[in-house]
């Protein structure tokens, strides 16, 4: 649940802490008091779009902190998530969130101690809190979203098929797309292909080699300078280990380092210190030996072959003319013929891979109208059990006589999406199947079923989406659950039995309502108040809770705008009786 949210500088709030409770809180008071601005606080803070228009000049931004507390599976889920981009929970296991924009436009987000992507806010939003509006209502007219409400109803088994069709669906059409665009535009990639493989056979005579236009280079600068290579060995070798030059008078390093080492130890007896110098030398006697073997198989590798040169000559011309027409240098060359290997077999339009594609295509369409036909009865079966679970739902909302029809059928086909047989009929088939959802409303008996759109009022369209979240409630589903003014339009005793739907949901779940029923707060477990202050030069909006007689007050401004009636305090006392009564178990 959501234990606290903090509000600064956002609208006409600006600096307030909710205090919320598990179970059921209502948010009043006045019309323009600010009410709406706790939803928008709650949006921003769960990664919703941040308008820069709703930030307070002073201070130039506005700080959204909420402290989240969470248990079971989406405790695990969320951490899980958390941890995994770098945050981490508080010791007593609550999480921090926080969310920042400022009056340029600037947003910022920070999640269990470190910053955060927005998106990341949006994540847990998702698994943690559920906003349900007016605009929730309109939403729900839209065709797509009575079909993802009814998946949603269906249950995992029913996501599976789904997932399954999805990805099915995406590989058919990933294919049949190729298919299409290979004979589509056969002459554009027979060119290509021409092209490509005039330069591959170019450079397969050439044959180059990763690196070898650097080892070509270093090997021509050696035979080049052969001769002046060949005296500075020569000479060092003389200088390091005698040759035939050398004398008595002009002795070698080594025998200058056995002298020095034979002295050394001849001393070594009277100090130490110079027989661990004469080990030195040893080593370094053994150094100079192997430089010197070294420079003796440089000396007999070290030719001057002019036949030798000259082939590096045309070698190297050879692989710069490739680098040249395809790449910086022989590794890109290289890179470019791998490339061009790839797209050649892009580029294939002959008879046998196009049959073979035909044939996969074949193959993968059957697949997705075997899928969409699962699909559709699994469909098909949840409408049933939903239409039956949403009716019980609507006859405690006041409408005893309505009822809900959910209609499953066959997309037309011959629309934009391709079409196939899908349990013996044409359907248009999409990635979401080949069916068409529609709830419809049955207002009272021998009325027509119509569509939502068509056959609910407004104050109908608010019970239909409370049932539908009750429904919803009962298998799971995020554990917070926010319903700003879906009672509009509802008055008498629709709105006790809309109080008395949002106090079950209570609960199993947190609750938040922002409403202008006083029969509907009356079932809060914790009752707050917008108040705005238009005593200074700005105007300004905190939160309270209100609790006994102070409740009865604001029950009563609801009611009839006489906060201090007496007869109004009575009624409103009497309402929170009433409500406390039911709320028992």
């Amino acid at each position: 649940m959501l234990e606290e949210l903090r509000i600064t500088g956002l609208g006409v709030i600006e600096d307030t802490t909710l205090p919320l409770a598990g179970g059921m809180n209502v948010i009043t008071g006045e019309t323009g008091a600010g009410k709406t601005m706790v939803v928008t606080g709650l949006g921003l803070l769960f990664g919703g779009r941040a308008d820069a228009g709703r930030v307070r000049a002073q201070p130039g931004r506005a700080v959204v902190e909420g402290r989240l507390r969470l248990r079971g599976r989406v405790a695990e889920a969320v951490h899980a998530r958390i941890i995994d981009a770098g945050g981490e929970p508080d010791e007593d296991g609550s999480l921090l969130l926080s969310r920042t924009v400022t009056v340029e436009g600037r947003s910022r987000a920070h999640l269990g101690g470190r910053s955060m992507p927005v998106s990341t806010l949006g994540e847990v939003g998702e698994q943690v809190l559920a906003v349900h509006g007016q605009s929730d209502q309109l939403r729900l007219l839209r065709p797509a979203e009575q079909r993802a409400a009814l998946d949603r109803f269906a249950g995992p088994e029913h996501e599976k098929l789904l997932d399954a069709l999805r990805e099915t669906y995406g590989r058919w059409r990933t294919v049949v797309d190729d298919l299409a665009d290979r004979r589509r535009n056969a002459r554009e990639r027979n060119q290509e292909a021409d092209l490509l493989r005039l330069g591959l056979d170019e450079i397969t005579r050439v044959d180059p080699q990763p690196g070898e236009d650097d080892e070509l280079k270093a090997e021509a600068q050696r035979l080049e300078h052969a001769e002046g290579l060949r005296t500075a060995a020569q000479v060092a070798q003389q200088c390091v280990a005698g040759g035939v030059e050398a004398t008595d008078e002009a002795p070698d390093a080594t025998a200058l380092l056995g002298t020095a080492r034979r002295t050394l130890e001849a001393q070594a007896g009277t100090d130490p210190a110079l027989g661990e110098l004469a080990a030195r030398l040893e080593e370094a006697a053994t150094l100079v030996t192997d430089v010197s073997a070294e420079l003796s198989t440089y000396l007999a590798a070290l030719d001057a072959d002019p036949a030798r040169l000259q082939t590096i000559y045309e070698r190297r011309a050879a692989l710069r003319a490739l680098t040249r027409k395809y790449a910086d240098d022989v590794d890109g060359v290289v890179a470019w013929a791998e490339r061009a290997r790839t797209r050649l077999s892009d580029l294939d339009t002959s008879d046998e891979l196009l049959d073979e594609l035909d044939r996969e295509a074949s193959r993968l369409a059957g697949e997705v109208a075997d899928l969409a036909g699962r699909v559709s009865a699994s469909r098909h079966e949840a409408a049933v059990r939903f239409a039956e679970q949403v009716t019980v739902e609507l006859a405690g909302l006041a409408m005893p006589h309505a009822r809900i029809e959910v209609a499953v059928l066959s997309r037309p086909a011959g629309r934009s999406e391709p079409s196939l047989p899908v349990n013996g009929v044409e359907a248009g088939v999409g990635a979401d199947g080949a069916d068409e959802v529609e709830l419809r409303l049955l207002a009272h008996p021998g009325a027509p079923a119509l569509p939502l759109q068509r056959g609910a009022s407004g104050g109908e369209l608010s019970r239909v989406m409370l049932a539908i979240e009750v429904v919803f409630a009962g298998s799971g589903g995020p554990p917070t659950l926010v319903f700003d003014e879906v009672d509009a339009g509802v008055g008498g005793q629709a709105a006790v039995e809309i109080g008395r739907r949002l106090a079950r949901l209570a609960r199993s779940h947190q609750v938040l309502v922002v409403t202008h029923l006083p029969q509907v707060a009356a079932f809060a477990d914790r009752h707050l108040v917008v108040a705005k202050d238009t005593g200074g030069a700005v105007t300004t909006s905190g939160v309270r809770v209100v609790e006994d007689t102070e409740r009865a007050r604001e029950l009563a401004r609801m009611l009839a705008g006489l906060p201090d009636s007496d007869l109004g305090i009575a009624h409103a006392e009497e309402l929170l009786a009433v409500a406390a009564k039911e709320r028992r178990p």
